[in-house]
């Protein structure tokens, strides 16, 4: 007698209703190994593209040599340590000229300072450079403008705020333009203020900066003939690793280094930064692998002990059915299915689960939402394939069953 899907259904619902706690507990497992496995891939994906578009936020194809060692933090942060006051104007210059599939460049110094306007004082961070550097880094200003080459030739006392330094100020960006800002007892007039721009890879907020001509800060705010470093704005095709050996042959027959001495300088492109976070996100999607297997396996250990039980309750059932002419494999696909569909029930709920929680989650944080429909199928098949082998010892020990032992007792 062959046994038709819906019945089969109507059966194991009738199973799982019967001992409903056991079902749930079996369940649980592969719900937990579900979650754990869409929510670690998804979240992956997430930090990736999320990474990826904080580097367009850098610019396009931008690549940094700066002055001193650089260090990557897992948080995706930079640290400098080592010499940073040997980079002059004339090392940017030479390497801006110099440097294959450069564009152009912009030099720049970077610090932090205290600024005073508005009746107000923060602590702003200040880059110094070039006016090009709004194309490098792809940072315009939205209110008022930035300074132009005539002012970087005239060391001209004017500055650009960022739109968050304008509003710690002055009350709003509009009401930033026009006025003066103090750094040290010197004064600035402000041109512009920056468009909104958020934080970049490197975990820096663009909207905390403050910027002013590179030779005005370098003679009129610290009279210092070093700088931190050149922004470069490459060509689509260029080859990373042939810019950084230029950019390190340059920078070394400069500064004199010998063979076997530490350069004094580091090399960079945003793409190292997105590489960092990427092997952090390598490291928490095995963790995350390996908890989800430990779930996965639990379940289908629970899956395995409740169809035991299961089979061994219903050892009347299954000699009756045998009895009025149920075959073997009918007996077989009938707890291969209970079981399928235990584990197909806990790993969609897990699914679903994700799907929510990664909507909501990314709606909130304002990152940008992923569902990808391949993970999620691929875990609801592999709850299903769990089934299945977890439900294979029980449905073969169901379809062994001797008919005229049950009957006897």
């Amino acid at each position: 007698m062959k046994i038709s899907i819906p019945l089969n259904l109507s059966i194991a619902l009738s199973s799982l209703s019967a001992h409903k706690w056991r079902a749930i507990l079996a369940m649980l497992g592969v719900f937990l190994g579900a979650l754990a496995f869409t929510g670690v891939q998804h979240v992956s994906k997430i930090m990736v593209r999320q990474a990826e578009m904080e580097t367009e936020k850098l610019g396009p194809n931008l690549y940094s040599v700066m002055a001193g060692k650089i260090r990557f933090r897992r948080s995706g942060g930079v640290r400098v340590s080592g010499n940073s006051r040997t980079f002059t104007l004339g090392d940017a210059k030479a390497i801006i000229e110099g440097v294959p599939s450069v564009m152009e460049g912009a030099p720049f110094v970077s610090t932090t300072m205290s600024v005073r306007g508005g009746g107000n004082g923060v602590n702003a961070k200040l880059m110094a450079t070039w006016p090009n550097y709004q194309v490098i880094r792809s940072f315009h200003a939205d209110i008022g403008r930035f300074f132009n080459w005539k002012e970087v030739e005239d060391r001209a006392k004017v500055c650009v705020l960022g739109r968050k330094i304008a509003e710690r100020l002055f009350g709003s960006a509009e009401a930033a333009v026009g006025r003066s800002i103090y750094l040290y007892r010197a004064s600035f007039r402000v041109l512009g203020v920056m468009e909104t721009k958020g934080r970049d890879v490197s975990g820096e907020d663009q909207d905390e900066y403050m910027f002013m001509p590179v030779t005005t800060y370098m003679r009129r705010a610290s009279n210092q003939n070093w700088i931190s470093g050149v922004f470069l704005r490459l060509s689509k095709d260029a080859s990373l690793e042939m810019v950084g050996e230029s950019a390190t042959a340059i920078m070394r027959d400069r500064h004199n280094i010998v063979l076997g001495r530490d350069d004094d300088f580091s090399t960079m492109s945003s793409k190292d930064a997105i590489k960092l976070q990427r092997q952090a996100l390598d490291l928490m999607t095995t963790l995350g692998g390996i908890t989800s297997s430990i779930s996965f396996g639990v379940g289908g250990m629970g899956i395995l002990s409740i169809m035991i039980l299961v089979v061994r309750a219903r050892r009347v059932e299954i000699g009756i059915r045998r009895a009025v002419g149920s075959r073997r494999q009918d007996i077989v696909r009938q707890f291969l299915f209970e079981s399928a569909l235990m584990a197909g029930i806990g790993g969609g709920i897990g699914v679903i689960v994700t799907m929510g929680l990664v909507s909501v989650g990314c709606t909130v944080t304002g990152l940008p939402i992923i569902l990808d429909p391949t993970s999620l199928t691929v875990t609801l098949i592999g709850s299903c394939v769990l089934g299945v082998a977890a439900g294979a010892y029980p449905a073969w020990q169901a379809a062994n069953i001797e008919i005229l032992d049950v009957l006897k007792h």
